[in-house]
């Protein structure tokens, strides 16, 4: 029997893959929440606001591109396993998940809010700041070992 290849640049392939989007979409918010956290840090390190801005910027991406990566992980369990129980890795992959896109959605607001009253921001950040840090790494990690990244293989 021939195995056919897979065209690796046919639109319909990359469209319609069941999970493809999920795996693509997912590097957006962890790039620009982690690059958004260590501008912050910059930021409140230096007196200089460009920084600051940068890092507002990076949050608004961030969690605007968290909603499509959510929508695609639930998408992706639905068509994949017909919307089957989760648990093992898969559960703390959706729990951490889900986390990370409710922790980088509330830095994103903290930030939105003290822009429009033209005031500081909290210091209590750098806490939700660094949790969100761990809930998106540890997220990554997981979804490392489903897609066979972080594989013992």
């Amino acid at each position: 029997m021939i195995a056919t290849a897979v065209n690796p640049f046919d639109l319909r392939t990359v469209l319609l893959a069941r999970h493809a989007q999920h795996v693509v979409l997912i590097h957006f918010p962890i790039a620009l929440y982690l690059a958004g956290v260590a501008l912050d840090l910059a930021g409140s390190w230096s007196d200089q606001g460009k920084f600051g801005d940068a890092a507002y910027y990076n949050f608004t991406l961030a969690a605007i591109f968290a909603l499509p990566a959510v929508a695609t992980g639930l998408l992706a369990w639905q068509w994949q396993l017909e919307g089957q129980k989760l648990k093992g890795t898969l559960l703390e992959h959706l729990l951490t998940g889900a986390t990370a896109s409710v922790v980088i959605c509330l830095t994103w607001a903290m930030h939105f809010r003290a822009r429009r009253r033209k005031s500081n921001l909290p210091r209590v950040r750098f806490l939700l700041e660094a949790a969100g840090t761990l809930a998106v790494v540890v997220a990554g990690h997981l979804g490392g070992f489903l897609s066979g990244v972080n594989s013992s293989n």
